[in-house]
């Protein structure tokens, strides 16, 4: 089966990503604590904010918007460095996810506050808790009981369209069997939609990634830029005059963090 499109616009997205073989990839409270980490660090480069995230024990939901056409990028480096901290603090080593993440381009207001809704209420679902917004891993918890929360949410929907009243009343309104329906089927609409439209862009000119470039984090930077909007390594490589290995070595490592 072909793989499906996937849609990097700026805009609204629903991130999914499950453990390979559905095994968990949060073990212990400060390894929740250690992806949100990997997610503030990453969002901060690359203009993202988190809108909302529930951080179950096997599998994950993030509500992101990005300003940029850099989806596949931030991905990379969340889920790249989250896997190389959890192998080396577990000791092991292969895959830790089930396979690429999923994504779903949202485009609908009644979709994405539906969402909100189907996110937070995860933990019930999976009987973690019998009370919406008394989970941990969700940004409802932390707005609600803690009042701290990791710098990208700071414009979320949930902290700037909702007091706190208006968020437990709001949570509190559980989502029907037609709403769970329109999540799934409103999406398969609204992305062959936006999909029929999707033209085919030729990559930005090599050079246009590397103008002004000061610092090697700023090198490393553009060169992922400039890998995941079509170039090839080796390309890359001979347009820097430096070794594929080296380009190789940046992108593997998914991120501009580890000071290569």
């Amino acid at each position: 089966m072909p793989t499906r499109i996937r849609i990097d616009l700026a805009g609204y997205h629903h991130i999914i990503n499950r453990g390979v073989n559905r095994c968990d990839i949060f073990n212990h409270y400060n390894d929740k604590d250690m992806f949100l980490q990997i997610i503030n660090k990453a969002s901060k480069t690359h203009d993202i904010v988190l809108h909302d995230y529930v951080l179950m024990d096997n599998h994950y939901h993030l509500l992101i918007e990005t300003k940029k056409e850099n989806l596949p990028m931030f991905m990379r480096i969340i889920n790249a460095n989250y896997a190389k901290y959890y192998n080396k603090k577990y000791n092991r080593s292969g895959h830790l996810w089930q396979d690429r993440y999923k994504s779903k381009y949202i485009i609908s207001d009644n979709y994405l506050y539906l969402l909100i809704k189907y996110i937070e209420n995860n933990p019930l679902e999976a009987k973690m808790t019998s009370i919406i917004g008394e989970y941990r891993f969700t940004l409802a918890y932390n707005i609600l009981h803690s009042k701290k929360y990791v710098e990208c949410c700071n414009n979320s929907i949930l902290i700037k369209d909702f007091s706190i009243k208006e968020l437990i009343d709001f949570l509190n309104i559980s989502i029907s069997e037609d709403e769970i329906e329109i999540l799934n089927e409103k999406t398969k609409i609204d992305v062959q939609r936006i999909e029929e439209k999707i033209i085919i862009k030729e990559p930005r000119k090599i050079e246009l990634f590397f103008i002004n470039i000061n610092t090697k984090e700023d090198r490393n930077k553009a060169i992922l830029e400039a890998y995941y909007n079509g170039h090839m390594q080796v390309n890359i490589a001979e347009y820097l005059n430096v070794s594929k290995s080296l380009v190789s070595k940046i992108i593997k490592s998914g991120d501009s963090f580890s000071g290569v």
